[in-house]
């Protein structure tokens, strides 16, 4: 075997994984979203009901569909909330643990990780009972419907801040672990406190860290599903299109209709690599000075 060929053996498996999972299933949705259902009569009996190329007809009926932009426009506010807090407190967390004198920084580190180990649903259905007026122990202090259509969104967004901050985190200290002690030691050495060393040095140093992070943190936030899903049983605020995901889920499963919610998906996908390719993009012009 040529020793040109050996790289290609290795990255078989996951080709071949990536393949079937990942671009059969895509290629199989546009399939779909360029499709629709044909019904001949009544629709009942065999061949009634029959399969008909449609084109853009499935991505026209879905962009003109008010309740996927009502959607969007709750998952940018929900996401906006998200993204600030997770973030900065991952970052906070990150910078304290990286200190020079931190006190039980294990425990720590254990402590602030554990919640992204709760499953989504899980995490979802206890702060779930927690928000409910009749449990509620932070209905009590705040004297607020933590369900209502005011707060519900913070509740959310709350549930996904305890689960994402651990990760974050994570990758922002490990980011942190791998620079030379010696820079902090001169920084030191030349009467920098702790706060401008985590200023000057470790921000600057962690941005790439902070941008991917960031860039993962949109792609969660905008394809957020668990959540909402989860808390829906418990009050009559959360409606079946609150997110695009879940609009995508009602047409496929619930009305039936797999085409929409084939074109649908699609639409979220290019919107959430629009979303995620313009993050970096403006972060590539700030950072390089490019146009």
């Amino acid at each position: 075997m040529r020793a040109s060929r050996v790289p290609y053996l290795f990255l078989a498996p996951a080709m071949a994984l990536f393949t079937l999972f990942m671009a059969l299933p895509i290629g199989y949705t546009i399939y779909l979203s360029l499709r629709g259902a044909k019904v001949s009569g009544l629709g009942l009996g065999k061949g009634a009901r029959s399969e008909i190329f449609v084109g853009a007809a499935n991505y026209t009926d879905a962009l003109a569909d008010g309740a996927l932009w009502n959607g969007w426009l709750r998952v940018l506010a929900y996401g906006l909330l998200v993204l600030v807090v997770m973030l900065g407190l991952a970052l906070l967390f990150a910078l304290l643990l990286d200190t020079a004198h931190v006190r039980l920084a294990r425990f720590s580190r254990i402590s602030i990780f554990l919640p992204f180990a709760v499953p989504g649903v899980a995490a979802t259905l206890m702060w779930g009972f927690l928000y409910l007026p009749s449990l509620s122990p932070i209905r009590a202090v705040l004297d607020v419907d933590l369900l209502g259509p005011t707060a519900v969104t913070f509740s959310m967004a709350n549930i996904a801040v305890w689960g994402g901050v651990g990760f974050n985190m994570l990758v922002l200290y490990t980011a942190l672990r791998a620079v030379p002690r010696a820079y902090y030691e001169a920084a030191r050495i030349d009467g920098a406190s702790e706060i401008q060393i985590a200023l000057r040095i470790k921000i600057p140093i962690l941005l790439p860290a902070i941008i991917l992070t960031t860039v993962f943190s949109i792609i969660a936030t905008v394809q957020v599903f668990t959540e909402p899903t989860a808390l829906r049983p418990l009050t009559n605020t959360i409606s079946s299109t609150w997110s695009p995901l879940m609009k995508v889920y009602r047409d496929a499963f619930v009305t039936g209709d797999l085409y929409s919610a084939a074109a649908t998906s699609i639409i979220i996908a290019a919107i959430s690599l629009v979303l995620s390719f313009g993050f970096l993009r403006v972060v590539r012009d700030r950072a390089f000075g490019e146009g």
